[in-house]
């Protein structure tokens, strides 16, 4: 035991001096990554280490953070009705905003794909403008508004539907769906960029050498080729897809209302802005930042676990 014990140390010995060894060597690069690190450790590693941090104590901002344990966790899942359903409701926007937008991004990019460059190009502004224009929350609230002048109240009164407006953005039966209709409509982001490119990047020889091996139709060629090629943009564009369904606030804030009729609208991210920017109890907002960071983490797990068996 002592023997393998010393042969142990003796090697992890030599890899650490290995280690060190080619750090030497390579020392411009960490040079060149230095600013990115910089950065990223600044607004990313330690605003979410100080965030876990208050999650344990009592901060109101003018008094020194307080120490309390697990109250803040106790409070939010037994005593916490709002946050429950802020849970409730952005599960629901994630379980169905997320998958249907990561599909229709690969779907719109993969028909995109197949067009002339110049058209494809045209194709990408016009798919991709929604979700960088500062103004769809503007004309979702001009189709939906509860009274006549509303587009939406208006044709449906027109063609005999009904007969006096809906309150869309104030019934709580309607501001959920309402709410997802929006998202899904500027979901092709970031992630719908990053097919586009993946699409791009396949090589072609491998579609010629799998027609060579038995592929016999588009469906096997996108199965067994095109995923498993373009495997990091699919892992990149599920992490924007959670991003984006978890951390759903401006929307529902814009069209329904803070606070919404009912919390009908509320997400965990509205909870979280509420206890942090309204009534300043930053120990209690960091706890609700906390356990959406460990939800999104889980998801993104699953996702990733998902994702390497295609093409497999």
């Amino acid at each position: 035991m002592k023997e393998y014990f010393q042969k142990y140390l003796m090697l992890r010995k030599h890899n650490f001096q290995v280690a060190v060894k080619k750090a030497k060597q390579r020392k411009m690069c960490y040079v060149f990554l230095a600013p990115y690190a910089i950065l990223f450790t600044t607004f990313i590693i330690l605003p979410v280490i100080t965030s876990i941090y208050y999650g344990f104590t009592y901060y109101n901002i003018l008094e020194p953070a307080r120490f309390i344990g697990l109250q803040n966790y106790i409070s939010l899942i037994l005593e916490d009705d709002i946050f429950l359903q802020g849970v409730k409701n952005t599960f629901m926007i994630a379980v169905i905003t997320g998958p249907i937008g990561y599909i229709g991004s690969f779907l719109f990019a993969w028909l995109i794909n197949e067009l002339p460059r110049w058209v494809r190009t045209i194709a990408v502004i016009i798919f991709y403008a929604p979700s960088i224009a500062g103004n769809v929350y503007v004309i979702f609230s001009q189709l939906f508004r509860g009274d006549a002048y509303g587009h939406i109240n208006a044709f449906l009164m027109d063609i005999g539907i009904i007969d006096t407006p809906i309150l869309w953005l104030v019934n709580p039966d309607w501001m959920l769906p309402i709410c997802m209709v929006v998202i899904l409509w500027t979901s092709l982001g970031a992630g719908f960029l990053s097919f586009v490119a993946g699409l791009q990047g396949v090589d072609q020889a491998q579609y010629e050498a799998g027609y060579m091996d038995g592929i016999r139709n588009r469906w096997q060629e996108l199965w067994y080729i095109t995923l498993p090629g373009m495997r990091p943009m699919l892992m990149f564009g599920a992490v924007m897809s959670i991003t984006q369904s978890f951390g759903v606030c401006d929307v529902t804030m814009t069209l329904c209302g803070y606070p919404s009729t009912d919390y009908a609208a509320r997400t965990i991210v509205t909870h979280l802005y509420d206890y942090g920017f309204s009534r300043f109890e930053m120990g209690y907002a960091s706890a609700i930042a906390t356990i959406l960071f460990l939800m999104m983490i889980l998801c993104n797990k699953a996702i990733q676990s998902l994702l390497r068996r295609v093409g497999t």
